[in-house]
């Protein structure tokens, strides 16, 4: 884990949802959700939501709803908590600490088989960020090229894809390839000490882009490393989505304040879409300690794991749930476990509040599906300037 965002510990904050999931493994139950809270100001009812890990573009969407008041516009006084190293989002929720959560869907449904009465009730991100990243010249072009190398994962729960991943390709992670321990970071790669590089799209595969190679002189370029993205491999899970209280969502109350939450929220996130730079510059006002160059990248790239949403942004898909919740019961981890050892009830999902928020944005002329989104081509600076 990172500890308090410094430049060096921001520049690691990479794993976004990364590390804030390893939180989950260390985070103390009673930690109360402190950090920088950014208020929408007094005038509507109060509304806390907790993030999971520090402000940065992983939740631009949020910060955007904030500052171009779509939260007041639908009567929210919301306040955004930050994440941090000793925070569980799931558990500041599940303990009453907040009204709103954001939490990689496998940690979350092992918190909820741990007691955690809370509900996936948006899924914003609709594809999984992570990657393992090689050198071009490493010749690992496929899972099986895995074979006898030094793969680095962070552990802490986000190592299922990737075992889930090697198992398939009919690797066995624990005899097959030499299992290194990962910071979160890249310098592992970088330095030689690991083949294959857990990284995250909008975060340490910028950072491999921000660093200088030694052979050239210039920036690493993408040509320079081969990628293996779960998604085209078939094991992804899902990430980034917005969890409920499962209790007070029998409150009449609670249900109208989650569709008005989530549909300024999710206006936001269409904001984020079309405004990528505005979006970029009200993430760094909000105090985010990485560099702007960095900061747009890290927006574009989350808004790749959003749009195009063809069921309209933020509805679960049924089949990326079910492909989630099996890979969480069947794969086992170096150490033999399960994310989850049955399956979850139905109370943990649900879509009838997203859709009802997605209903009244297209009623409002709002394009909830960006088909027609392309995203931008970003300028990385050294270091991420």
């Amino acid at each position: 884990m990172s500890p308090s965002p410094t430049r060096r510990s921001a520049l690691l904050a990479g794993a976004g949802g990364a590390l804030s999931l390893s939180a989950a493994a260390c985070g103390s139950a009673d930690q109360e959700a402190a950090g920088s809270p950014a208020s929408a100001g007094a005038g509507g009812a109060p509304v806390k939501l907790q993030l999971q890990w520090v402000t940065q573009g992983q939740f631009a969407g949020y910060f955007a709803a904030l500052e171009q008041g779509y939260y007041s516009d639908e009567g929210l006084e919301v306040e955004i908590l930050e994440g941090g190293s000793d925070i569980v989002p799931q558990t500041v929720l599940a303990q009453g600490q907040a009204d709103y959560a954001i939490a990689w869907v496998p940690k979350a449904l092992a918190s909820r088989e741990q007691g955690a009465a809370i509900t996936d009730v948006a899924q914003v991100f609709q594809r999984s960020g992570t990657l393992q990243v090689s050198f071009a010249d490493a010749g690992i072009g496929d899972v099986g090229g895995l074979r006898g190398k030094k793969v680095g994962n962070w552990g802490f729960g986000n190592e299922y894809e990737l075992f889930a991943a090697m198992t398939a390709a009919g690797l066995d992670p624990s005899a097959d390839v030499e299992l290194v321990q990962q910071q979160f970071d890249m310098l592992g790669l970088l330095q030689g000490d690991i083949d294959a590089a857990q990284a995250m799209t909008y975060n340490e595969f910028a950072q491999l882009l921000e660093a200088t190679n030694p052979a050239t002189g210039a920036l690493f370029t993408p040509a320079d490393f081969s990628v293996l993205d779960w998604n085209e491999v078939g094991t992804a899970m899902l990430q980034d989505a917005v969890w409920a209280s499962t209790d007070r969502l029998a409150d009449t109350a609670y249900q109208e304040q989650t569709v008005k939450f989530l549909k300024a929220s999710l206006k936001g996130w269409v904001f984020a879409r079309d405004n990528p730079e505005q979006a970029r510059d009200v993430v760094v006002a909000r105090g985010s300690t990485l560099g702007a160059s960095h900061q747009l990248w890290q927006v574009n790239e989350v808004n790749k794991l959003v749009w195009p949403a063809p069921g309209g942004a933020g509805l679960i898909s049924e089949d990326a749930w079910a492909r989630t919740v099996q890979i969480a019961l069947d794969t086992r981890n170096a150490e033999g476990q399960t994310v989850i050892t049955r399956e979850p009830d139905a109370d943990a999902f649900t879509n009838e509040y997203v859709q009802q928020a997605l209903d009244e944005l297209t009623a409002e002329g709002v394009d909830v599906t960006g088909t027609g989104f392309a995203p931008m081509t970003v300028a990385l600076a050294e270091g991420g300037a």
